[in-house]
């Protein structure tokens, strides 16, 4: 993980208090958290912590049951649609229209976000041929790989170079290449300091060489936070890896390994 990050300006993401129930379980418990400017601020947690639940939150997919939200001191519930233009999404599962083509979904893209037709365009251009998708910028989604499709969607979050991004898994089916791409272009994106990024994944070394700061949700709850070595201290072991400290947090160390005996026949 990086060094923590500057702070300067206003926040670009701040959460208060933020609950999310589905009938009646809570996915989310009180949570707050911010993502500071300048900075890559990382989600991470089992499968079914909150994360997603958390997320869709902050684009408006999901109405939560308590809690605040700010974008740029902006209320998500009072000015939605102001927020929501300062926010670049990419989700965790892919929304697109399979009928259309990268380069018709991203020309709408566009116009919804009232891009310039020729910015838009030369932004289009630059993102195709560093991700190589000449050969199927012109062919129906329908008929894209899971990679491939996973590229649109991440054009669609950049290109209006959106303030804040908000990230559910975005390497997900990535080729290397890609993924070392978009790394190096997170990292760049947030370099200017007044922008933020909430970046989610289960990828604990991806989480450990792009973000300045992780939150570690644990069945709604948000067990941790902090930079890598402040989390370090907080268990009092100087050299372990972020999986580690995820496995110690969560109280999961002991279940993976019971898991691992049973599983290999050692109990």
């Amino acid at each position: 993980m990086t060094g923590e990050s500057p702070v300067s300006r206003v926040a670009p993401l701040t959460i208060e208090g933020l609950t999310v129930a589905y009938g009646p379980n809570r996915a989310v418990d009180r949570l707050s958290l911010s993502v500071r400017p300048g900075e890559i601020y990382g989600l991470l947690g089992s499968n079914g912590a909150g994360k997603t639940s958390t997320i869709k939150s902050i684009v408006g997919l999901v109405r939560p049951l308590e809690g605040r939200i700010r974008v740029f001191d902006q209320d998500v519930a009072e000015h939605g649609l102001d927020a929501k233009r300062k926010i670049g999404y990419v989700p965790e599962t892919s929304l697109l229209y399979d009928a259309l083509t990268p380069r018709e979904f991203l020309e709408f893209v566009a116009s919804v976000r009232h891009l310039d037709a020729a910015v838009a365009s030369q932004r289009c251009q630059s993102y195709v041929t560093a991700f190589r998708l000449e050969a199927e910028f012109e062919a129906p989604i329908l008929t894209l790989s899971n990679g491939t499709r996973q590229k649109v969607l991440l054009i669609a979050a950049l290109l209006h170079e959106p303030p804040l991004l908000v990230l559910d898994e975005p390497l997900n089916s990535l080729d290397p290449r890609s993924v070392r791409i978009m790394k190096e272009l997170l990292v760049g994106y947030v370099a200017r300091g007044h922008r933020g990024i909430l970046f989610s994944t289960h990828t604990m070394e991806v989480a450990e060489q792009l973000c300045h700061r992780v939150g570690i949700l644990d069945r709604g709850l948000l067990r941790a936070e902090g930079s890598l070595p402040a989390l370090r201290a907080q268990v009092k072991s100087g050299d372990a890896t972020l999986e580690d400290l995820f496995l110690q947090l969560t109280e999961e160390g002991e279940g993976v390994r019971a898991a691992v005996e049973a599983l290999t026949g050692r109990r």
